[in-house]
């Protein structure tokens, strides 16, 4: 097998200068650090190859207008820069493990198991229980 990452850049390269903004926003964090990465983002790349970024307003377009140069350098092709005030894409929401449900007493263990003896099918029946010790345990 032959890696396609040359062959794909360059057919992607053909489609136009937006083709290349996937490469720009995976570095763009890398190249302006957390803080600016929270209040501008690349946005698309006019037809002269100027990389518009959305700031979350004037003033961060103004500041970072005066560090276009060094922030270009930073990114590949070191594209000519552009700021203006847009709309930024939501910042994802952290995730939080899934709590693991509280460990049951004996005496709850003793109960969800009565309450699902009835059932016949031994992984089902297993399955209850473990779910309503799981419930009478979140309980207290």
């Amino acid at each position: 097998m032959e890696p396609l990452d040359k062959d794909l850049k360059r057919e992607l390269r053909a489609l136009g200068p937006n083709a290349a903004i996937s490469e720009t926003v995976a570095a763009w964090p890398a190249a302006v650090g957390d803080e600016i990465a929270r209040n501008a983002w690349p946005a698309r790349f006019q037809r002269d190859g100027t990389l518009v970024v959305h700031t979350k307003d004037a003033i961060w377009a103004f500041e970072l207008g005066h560090r276009a140069a060094q922030i270009a350098g930073r990114l590949p092709g070191s594209p000519p820069l552009t700021f203006r005030a847009g709309p930024l894409p939501e910042p994802a929401a952290p995730q939080t493990p899934p709590h693991a449900p509280p460990a049951a007493t004996l005496e709850e263990e003793r109960q969800a198991a009565e309450w699902a003896a009835s059932i016949e099918d031994e992984g089902l029946r297993e399955a209850v229980a473990r779910a309503a010790a799981a419930s009478l345990a979140r309980r207290r």
